[in-house]
C-alpha cells in the first residue's frame, strides 16, 4: 500500500456476513459460494505454492528485507513499534476465531504464520506484509493516521489478509498460466478488493471501528488529488473512489456482523 503506487481494489461479492443465520446460532454466511472452490469466499483459487513452500518463500523475503531495511528499523521499545505490534496481536487474535475463519472460508489447514511487526523509518506512506507473516510498517503512514489506532488498522488488517489469503502463492500461480498484461493487472485489482473486504471484517472483530476504514481512504484521496494516475483499467489498483463506495458497504455489513457474533456468545446458545 505506497501513496501513488499502491495495492487497492475494485467493487468485490462477498455479500457480507448473514445476521439472521448467526444471530440463530447457524453460522454465518459470507455471500454465495461462487463456484464452490477453496478459495475466500468459496471462490476458485489456484495457488502455486504448498504451505511449506510459503513458509520457505515468506522466510527468504523477511531475510531480504531486513537487509535491505536493518539501518531504518525503529527499535522495538519505541512507541510506534509497540503500537504497530500491539494492533497486530488484535488483528491477529480476530484472524484466529473460527466462525470468521470458516465464513471468509479461509485456507490455513497446514499452513504457519509468523507474525511480526517491523516499523521503517521511511517518509513513504506504506505497508506491506510477506508470505507467513512479516508485516513493514513505513513511518509515513503515521502521517495518515495519526494517534488513532482504527485508522493503523486498517491499514494493516489489508496487508494480514494479503497473507491469510495466500495472494502471493495465487498471483504466481496465474502468471504462470496467463501472461496477459490486462488479465495481470484485473486479478491484481481484485485481491486488493478481496483484502479490503477480508481486512474491514478482521478490524472489526479485533474491536477496531470499520467506518474508519472508509475515511482512511478518503483521508488518501485528499492527499493525492493533485497526482497523476492512469485510467483504473489500466492499473493494478483500482481508484480511491472504488475502494471509498465498496468499504462504506462493506464496513456495515462487518458491524451487523460483529453485533450478531456477540449476541450468539452471550446469548442462551452461548452461555
Amino acid at each position: 500500500m505506497t501513496a501513488g503506487a499502491r495495492r487497492p481494489l475494485r467493487a468485490f461479492g462477498f455479500a457480507g456476513l448473514c445476521v439472521l443465520s448467526l444471530a440463530c446460532g447457524c453460522g454465518m454466511s459470507y455471500g454465495p459460494q461462487e463456484g464452490g472452490g477453496e478459495g475466500p469466499g468459496g471462490r476458485d483459487q489456484p495457488l502455486a505454492l504448498k504451505p511449506e513452500e510459503e513458509l520457505k518463500v515468506g522466510r527468504k523475503a523477511y531475510k531480504e528485507v531486513m537487509e535491505d531495511v536493518h539501518d531504518r528499523l525503529l527499535p522495538t521499545n519505541t512507541p510506534e513499534e509497540r503500537r504497530v505490534s500491539q494492533v497486530l496481536g488484535r488483528l491477529v487474535k480476530a484472524s484466529e476465531i473460527p466462525d470468521l475463519q470458516k465464513e471468509i472460508n479461509l485456507r490455513l489447514q497446514g499452513y504457519s504464520f509468523e507474525w511480526e511487526a517491523h516499523v521503517v523509518r521511511e517518509k513513504q506512506i506504506n505497508a506491506f506484509c510477506l508470505p507467513a507473516g512479516k508485516i513493514f510498517v513505513y513511518t509515513g503512514i503515521f502521517d495518515v493516521t495519526g494517534s488513532d489506532d482504527d485508522l493503523l488498522a486498517t491499514v494493516m488488517s489489508h496487508e494480514i489478509a494479503h497473507a491469510l489469503a495466500h495472494h502471493a502463492s495465487e498471483r504466481l500461480a496465474r502468471e504462470q498460466a496467463s501472461g496477459n498484461p490486462f488479465t495481470k493487472l484485473s486479478y491484481s485489482r481484485f485481491q486488493e478488493s478481496e483484502a479490503d473486504h477480508i481486512g474491514v471484517f478482521l478490524m472489526t472483530f479485533a474491536g477496531y471501528e470499520p467506518r474508519k476504514s472508509v475515511e482512511f481512504w478518503e483521508l488518501m484521496h485528499k492527499a493525492s488529488q493533485n497526482r497523476q494516475r492512469p485510467p483504473e483499467i489500466l492499473s493494478d489498483h483500482p481508484s480511491d473512489m472504488t475502494r471509498i463506495r465498496a468499504l462504506s458497504k462493506w464496513a456495515e455489513d462487518a458491524r451487523a456482523g460483529k453485533i450478531a457474533y456477540d449476541k450468539q456468545r452471550t446469548g442462551p446458545a452461548g452461555q
